[in-house]
């Protein structure tokens, strides 16, 4: 009776032991739920706030910019060689910008015209691109380029710089602002055709373009500003603010490449210019020329890849797109 009392008592002390063992575990599973369930929690706030977050959707913007992606557009313009107006080389420059505008998601109309030159009639062609999507409130911003290139009868002129950076430029841009839907929604893009003169700049020759978007425009008064990019890619880069700029975008604009450390490459030029920011101003949408115009090769046949870089166009890209995200757009 003793030894089996010693068994009984045996067995009777595993199965309290076992017991323990079982509360202890479960212990364990009910601490090791409530901490996964605190971590879903945490996890789906972390999300809505980050969901809920235009800024947070936009945040550093600019730094999707890439100056080569830019300058590649550049090159491909470049190699269908001179784009005077009414050209084989404008024609391909023209339909490589629509598919490339398309690829990122914007919507391209053609705005066909054709206008009095000194060399008779010449039939021009902007390209307008919108950002389709929600609703359908019109754009608030307009960014501008020309990507013709000047007619030359004596040297083979292909614009690297003027007419070719800034088309780059704005194509590079149409790209990141299309991976954000509500900030492209807000801008309307413009390839002008035309801007050179075909003799000297008058007010019957030159900025063909732009000229007749200015006179076609319904109600200019929907268009709170807009940016003109106009030969931004030289090597030794200084962007050159002409002296008749709306006053409150260019302190904008130095603000904007202060915030980003590159203030040393914008600055005022000291007198206006004729460029296709004029007709735009003219019909009460203040708009900046963003230009280097202290460019030694400009209207040469040495206007080549050479002369640009992609930093140049990295910086012009990046300051753009702050100003836009963190200022322009928020007024």
């Amino acid at each position: 009776m003793a030894r089996r009392g010693r068994v009984v008592n045996a067995v009777a002390g595993i199965g309290d032991a076992g017991l323990e063992q079982r509360e202890l575990n479960a212990g364990r599973d009910h601490r090791s739920r409530l901490q996964r369930c605190v971590f879903l929690v945490f996890a789906l706030l972390v999300s809505i706030v980050r969901a809920d977050s235009p800024r947070a959707a936009q945040a550093k913007i600019w730094e999707e910019f890439s100056g080569e992606k830019a300058l590649a557009h550049v090159q491909r313009l470049v190699d269908f060689g001179p784009r005077p107006p009414a050209s084989d080389a404008i024609e391909k420059s023209r339909d490589y910008i629509d598919n490339q505008l398309r690829l990122s998601g914007w919507q391209v109309t053609r705005q066909a015209f054709t206008d009095d030159t000194p060399r008779g009639k010449v039939r021009f062609v902007n390209l307008i691109a919108r950002f389709p999507g929600q609703g359908s409130v019109a754009p608030a911003f307009l960014l501008c380029s020309h990507y013709d290139t000047k007619t030359f009868d004596t040297i083979r002129f292909v614009g690297a710089n003027d007419g070719g950076s800034s088309t780059g430029l704005l194509l590079e841009l149409a790209r990141v602002m299309g991976q954000h839907p509500d900030l492209a929604r807000k801008i309307e893009l413009v390839f002008f055709d035309g801007e050179e003169a075909c003799e000297q700049f008058s007010e019957k020759d030159g900025l063909y373009g732009s000229r007749y978007f200015a006179r076609e425009l319904q109600d200019p008064r929907q268009f709170r500003g807009g940016l003109l990019f106009d030969m931004i890619g030289d090597r030794s880069l200084g962007i050159t603010l002409p002296s008749d700029s709306p006053a409150e975008m260019a302190r904008d604009i130095f603000a904007a490449a202060e915030a980003l450390k590159l203030r040393n490459y914008f600055t005022y030029l000291g007198r206006e210019l004729i460029d296709d920011h004029a007709p735009l101003n003219a019909i009460g949408i203040p708009t900046l020329d963003i230009i280097d115009f202290d460019y030694p090769w400009w209207h040469t046949a040495d206007d080549t890849m050479d002369k640009i870089s992609a930093q140049s166009l990295q910086t012009v890209g990046s300051v753009a797109l702050y100003y836009l995200a963190e200022i322009g757009l928020k007024r």
